[in-house]
């Protein structure tokens, strides 16, 4: 009995803990080596396949609710509702207006020390620090006047080309008539994302300009 107590109170430390990656049908694919896969988001546009690694150690509770909504399929078919030229592309709203959200309540801020350079994706939010939800935006180049003003939980390790094909707004306002939309948002750790076809470890935080060792060639 006292063994099966010990065993149940490791789990829930475990479990609480999140040090227990959970078991994906690719966790052995040599290019998932060192990676926990539910960390890495394959968004699909029309463009082409960008993927996005999040960085839950910097902003827990967003990354875990970008998780939850990506596993929901709340991002497929939404609208890059509002996308300014040299500055960055957003979406995450059903209404496709700038002003919804999910069904879930507003995220404390999470404020960190990320610069938001090319890439960086941010969650929105209004004028109140605690009130991002379910709208994030991508960084087309660097805006660090948004340093430490809102929360950034990840970046576009791969296919940033694809996001720069985003159809831009009109005037200062961003809205966008016609917009491009996210065709699906897909988890890395998920059967249906397929298996990983690049070394996911050289996106992980601290790694991203690390150089690539040359591989010299094999002598017979």
């Amino acid at each position: 009995m006292i063994i099966r107590l010990l065993l149940l109170s490791l789990v829930a430390v475990f479990s609480l803990s999140g040090s227990v990656w959970a078991k994906s049908p690719y966790a052995d694919n040599p290019y998932a080596k060192g990676v926990n896969l539910d960390d890495f988001i394959y968004l699909d546009t029309k463009y082409g396949r960008s993927i996005i690694v999040l960085y839950p150690k910097k902003a827990p509770l967003h990354a875990e609710r970008i998780r939850k909504l990506v596993r929901e399929k709340f991002y497929d078919g939404l609208k890059f509702h509002r996308v300014l030229h040299g500055f960055m592309a957003q979406t995450g709203d059903p209404t496709g207006t700038g002003t919804g959200g999910s069904d879930y309540e507003d995220l404390k801020a999470e404020f960190n020390d990320l610069p938001f350079n090319r890439g960086v994706l941010g969650m929105a939010r209004t004028q109140v620090p605690n009130s991002a939800n379910s709208q994030f935006f991508i960084c087309f180049q660097a805006a660090h006047h948004l340093n430490g003003q809102y929360t950034a939980f990840g970046r576009i390790a791969k296919g940033m080309e694809f996001i720069d094909q985003i159809k831009r707004g009109r005037d200062r306002s961003g809205m966008v008539d016609e917009p491009d939309v996210i065709v699906s948002m897909k988890m890395a750790s998920d059967k249906e994302a397929g298996p990983p076809k690049v070394s996911l470890h050289q996106f992980l935080l601290g790694n991203e300009n690390a150089p690539r060792k040359r591989v010299l060639p094999k002598i017979e």
